[in-house]
């Protein structure tokens, strides 16, 4: 690896890691986010403090950290650093080193990604993420057919990103396996269900 990778693979990393979760409900005084619900820093557990603005905040500063992250890279090291920033920025949300390697689950992070990268992947992924989340209120679900959709148009768009984005889909998915688990026993729960407060479905 060159310098110029290993500094955008920090800078990805650096930023992706940055718990913004935690730190509105913390400015907000709704308390520490790993002690309600699911424990999870993602958006929505942050919806279990009652704010949906906090939650429509945490998604979307989720998702533009990865963003900023990779056209930063691009600006300042170069285009061709880009993936490695990207890659940095997914793995900092998923495993921040300030939280003991306990992050979200990546979704709003590889929207992000995606919207850098490869934006026509970007729109056909938040398309099935919002249709899937209204139609069946399975968030976990609707991510993680989010996330496997992105390999799958970058491949058919013939994208150099193929590879990389079916890395991140795996990534997304391990990051979602106990819900995986509760999917297969028909026991995860809907948004909005009462049941929803034990298990966290994106971030």
């Amino acid at each position: 690896m060159t310098r110029e990778t290993l500094l955008a693979l920090a800078l990805g990393y650096l930023l992706g890691s940055i718990p913004f979760g935690l730190v509105l409900t913390r400015m907000a005084g709704r308390g520490d986010l790993r002690g309600i619900g699911s424990g999870n820093i993602g958006a929505t557990n942050v919806l279990r403090t009652g704010s949906k603005m906090l939650a429509a905040l945490t998604l979307l500063l989720d998702c533009l950290k990865a963003t900023a992250a990779i056209l930063i890279a691009e600006r300042l090291i170069g285009e061709f650093n880009a993936p490695f920033a990207a890659s940095g920025a997914l793995i900092g949300h998923l495993y921040p080193v300030w939280l003991r390697f306990r992050g979200g689950k990546g979704v709003a992070t590889l929207l992000g990604v995606l919207i850098a990268l490869l934006p026509v992947a970007a729109a056909v992924y938040a398309a099935v993420w919002i249709f899937l989340l209204f139609a069946l209120r399975i968030s976990s679900l609707a991510g993680i057919v989010a996330a496997i959709s992105a390999p799958i148009v970058a491949y058919g768009l013939h994208s150099a990103y193929s590879s990389l984005f079916a890395a991140f889909g795996l990534l997304v998915l391990w990051a979602h396996r106990e819900n995986i688990g509760r999917l297969r026993k028909g026991i995860e729960p809907r948004v909005g269900s009462k049941g929803s407060s034990s298990a966290e479905f994106k971030g």
